[in-house]
């Protein structure tokens, strides 16, 4: 078990050296290219990694690993995405993210596990995250409009959010998750009609 720890730690350690070397390369290369000033978020990508390394190798019992790794790796992403628009207005509704990713981690820990509630649950936190990410981002977005692409990422979130719902609601969803056995109703209708 222990050389199959070193050997995941060995594997994540040479990734990272050489996505370094390669992406210090390009900074030499490509003069414009400001290579610290771009990628410092991918350093809070890679700690967010680590938990979901660490989940992998410590098994089962360490599967609550999934959660602070899915917050961290959320927030580098969004470090990075903020970095690289210059929209760092976007911290006004950047909180939602975080509820998204711990609904991630919840439900990442429920699959790992085996655990269908913990999924149920995990997918709950998500879909409510991102309900208040649209609601908060579509009005902050009003207010500083300053991101170029909002005016049509805003309604596309919304159409896609709408069609979600409908779907929902009309029990497509439901039914294609969970298939009902129609020979089983039947034998519980006429159990219940002898009693």
């Amino acid at each position: 078990m222990s050389t199959n720890r070193s050997n995941v730690g060995a594997l994540v350690g040479g990734s990272v050296l050489i996505a370094l070397g390669l992406l210090t390369m390009a900074g030499q290369i490509f003069r414009g290219f400001n290579f610290w000033g771009t990628i410092w978020p991918f350093f809070v990508i890679g700690f967010g990694a680590l938990f979901f390394v660490g989940m992998f190798a410590g098994g089962k019992s360490v599967a609550g690993l999934a959660i602070p790794g899915s917050i961290i790796t959320s927030i580098g992403l969004m470090l990075f995405l903020q970095n690289l628009f210059g929209h760092w207005e976007s911290w006004a509704y950047g909180w939602t993210v975080i509820l998204m990713s711990v609904g991630l981690g919840i439900f990442i820990m429920g699959w790992y596990t085996d655990n269908a509630s913990q999924r149920q649950s995990g997918l709950s936190v998500l879909k409510i995250g991102a309900v208040l990410f649209i609601i908060f981002g579509g009005f902050f977005e009003m207010i500083f409009n300053s991101f170029s692409f909002s005016k049509y990422l805003l309604p596309l979130v919304l159409i896609l959010l709408g069609i979600y719902l409908v779907i929902a609601r009309s029990g497509l969803l439901a039914r294609r998750s969970n298939p009902v056995d129609d020979s089983s109703d039947m034998s519980a209708k006429s159990e219940t009609e002898q009693k």
